[in-house]
């Protein structure tokens, strides 16, 4: 099988890690037979930089003929001064809305080594997996220009919603809950905003079609505390834009290892932007310690939701737990007894993993 990916290294740390994602998918691809072509283009600062612009019509033409796009990290205080719809994030959020990637997944699942990092105790945290979705091109990210009024003295914001963009994604959502718990908990303010009532009438009427996924509705308010004190209370959580950008990035730190999170925004065809939860961290960047895993595991997602590769993203999983419980892990995680070490050696030992799992795969197969 044969993939074109766009790599979009972008800022910071993310030329870093993104190289460890092509290391392991090409591992990937020798031990199970595939063929990835990687072709890498600007977004974010560096596109600024080069083409005056943070999204570039080459970079775009290009993820439009792609099977799934690979993304390391926009932004930096190096370009902070620039008026906000110049800025390195408008490159994400323009690729988003052009291809229209609607739905952000982002998954947070605690780690045996690592739970001891959480801000939470490890009680409350332990058996946490949670799977968020956001909806990711309406909303009020993307009403009516934002105006000032009055001499400045007000301001208007323009929170729009059409029926069809809710609907993709609460079935995205009641889709994903299918293929785990079968516990939807859908994410509103139904009790003060207009676009809450009708959000949760379609969360309703959507779960007739879904008779085997339990739902429930809470108010954001409530699902923000939840989220701190009950957090392995949860499944599959949807939401719309603005309430899933603050609920995933809670969600995001409960595991205390923003490093190892990864996300996808995808389509109903199955093509997809892949990137880890954790900013361009440009602080630490060139030094060799970055932390890859949350970009491997980016990977491991587009196995699944863009090529229908379960195996082999399930592969990928299993080695960066098995490296993880090894006790290797780069400076900013902290395993009790581990080995510091660095993007480069990291990357090495999921590597080392994954060809172990595959071979001893291989041979389980032969006595089935």
């Amino acid at each position: 099988m044969n993939k074109q990916i766009i790599m979009l290294p972008g800022d910071g740390v993310g030329k870093e890690i993104i190289d460890s994602a092509k290391i392991v998918l090409n591992t990937v691809a020798s031990e199970f037979g595939h063929s990835f072509t990687f072709h890498q283009h600007a977004i974010g600062g560096e596109a600024i930089d080069l083409y005056g612009t943070p999204l570039p019509e080459d970079t775009v033409k290009a993820c439009q003929g792609a099977d799934a796009i690979l993304l390391g990290a926009v932004g930096g205080k190096k370009w902070d001064s620039l008026p906000g719809d110049q800025r390195p994030e408008k490159g994400l959020l323009g690729i988003r809305k052009t291809l229209g990637l609607f739905a952000n997944l982002r998954p947070v699942k605690g780690y045996r080594s690592l739970l001891h990092a959480s801000p939470l105790k490890e009680e409350v945290i332990k058996g946490s997996d949670i799977l968020l979705i956001r909806e990711l091109t309406g909303g009020l990210y993307f009403g009516k220009p934002s105006e000032r009024r009055e001499n400045g003295d007000a301001v208007v914001d323009t929170l729009y919603y059409q029926r069809n963009e809710m609907e993709r994604i609460i079935d995205k959502a009641f889709e994903s809950a299918r293929l785990r718990k079968k516990h939807l908990t859908s994410v509103d303010k139904a009790n003060v905003l207009e676009s809450s009532r009708m959000w949760r009438e379609i969360v309703d009427e959507k779960s007739r079609e879904y008779p085997d996924v339990t739902v429930e509705h809470l108010l954001v308010d409530a699902a923000a505390m939840k989220l701190i004190t009950q957090p392995n209370r949860f499944d599959v959580i949807v939401t719309e834009n603005l309430f899933g950008d603050i609920l995933s990035d809670e969600a995001s730190v409960l595991t205390g290892s923003l490093g190892m999170l990864p996300s996808a925004s995808v389509r109903s065809d199955g093509v997809g932007l892949y990137e880890p939860v954790h900013g361009s961290a440009p602080d630490i960047a060139g030094q060799g310690i970055a932390n890859p895993l949350g970009m491997i595991l980016s990977a491991a997602m587009m196995l699944r939701h863009s090529f229908g590769m379960e195996e082999e993203a399930a592969e990928i999983e299993e080695a960066v737990h098995d490296s993880l419980e090894q006790g290797y892990h780069t400076p900013d995680l902290q395993i009790k007894g581990g080995k510091v070490v660095t993007t480069k050696e990291m990357t090495e030992v999921v590597v080392e993993n994954l060809t172990t799992i595959n071979v001893s795969n291989s041979i389980c197969n032969m006595y089935v």
